[in-house]
């Protein structure tokens, strides 16, 4: 991997991290559409670090105060009953799914998964669904505002309604994200407006469970850049996961203001779009389904 190729691909993780739309799908189609090589599943994880570092900084004042109401909660019994420790706890309740998935599926997740017919049906399967996520959830906000929060029979829930059954939910659609093509952010995303949740309280407790997972996927994975045989060098990484961390805060504090007032369709025609011309390229024989050195 060139110096180049480590400064586009960061453009490209940090652009589409937080986006519905899948970074590790983009990192893939970006390197098969320029004739590079498959950055591979090991290269994405560590650049999510730097995209996670975004999300650290943009809500460090939200974290502080839920690692310390947690860890106060571990000795203080009356310290439980907070919306901030209930808060830490679901997070970790919520990592569990992707943990064991991700453990589990490592051999799919590195050869199988990154086959370009695969990810252009998650680009357009996660599209139809969050399409109608979207519309369950305008239809929500419309019928709880016109009735009432107290008298609405289902009002929309905000993150101090989650559950330890919603969090598990959360987790199992988080998991979704280890097949590139379906998007972190998108798949949970999805599962809170069906739950729903509001469109920023779904993104939110989706960024926030985002951290365990990606941090220790990356950690994980850190261990396999550079290793003999591989194309991919310690210097392009961390370059590549420097300016994703720069950038991915950019679209954090710009996704957030976006979800408060638009609805998500842009990002579903862009997903569907996308998947058909993936799969338009792969069957007329233009494009190699595991172009860019993936095994099958």
């Amino acid at each position: 991997m060139t110096w180049f190729e480590s400064i586009v691909l960061g453009l490209v993780q940090g652009l589409t991290e937080f986006l519905p739309i899948s970074s590790s799908a983009h990192l893939r189609l970006t390197a098969v559409a320029a004739g590079w090589r498959d950055p591979g599943a090991a290269f994405t994880a560590v650049t999510q670090i730097g995209t996670e570092t975004a999300v650290l900084v943009y809500f460090r004042k939200d974290i502080a105060r839920i690692i310390t109401a947690w860890a106060r909660s571990l000795v203080r019994k009356e310290a439980r009953g907070n919306i901030d420790a209930k808060m830490g706890w679901l997070v970790i309740i919520g990592s569990v799914p992707i943990g064991v998935l991700g453990l589990t599926l490592k051999d799919y997740i590195e050869g199988p998964f990154r086959d370009l017919r695969l990810i252009a049906c998650t680009l357009i399967g996660l599209a139809i669904v969050l399409a109608l996520a979207d519309r369950y959830a305008a239809r929500n906000a419309q019928r709880a505002e016109a009735a009432g929060r107290h008298r609405a029979n289902r009002p929309v829930k905000d993150l101090d309604d989650l559950t330890v059954r919603d969090g598990l939910i959360y987790g199992l659609c988080q998991s979704l994200a280890l097949i590139p093509g379906v998007s972190r952010s998108g798949a949970t995303i999805t599962g809170g407006l069906f739950l729903r949740y509001n469109r920023a309280a779904a993104a939110r407790y989706s960024f926030l469970l985002a951290i365990p997972a990606v941090l220790a996927s990356g950690a994980y994975e850190l261990t396999e850049i550079g290793e003999p045989g591989s194309h991919v060098d310690w210097g392009p990484t961390i370059l590549a996961t420097v300016v994703a961390g720069l950038v991915g805060y950019a679209v954090i504090a710009w996704f957030m203001r976006f979800i408060s007032t638009r609805s998500f369709m842009p990002f579903v025609i862009y997903r569907i779009a996308l998947g058909l011309t993936v799969l338009a390229l792969v069957w007329s024989g233009a494009l190699d389904p595991f172009a860019g050195g993936v095994n099958g």
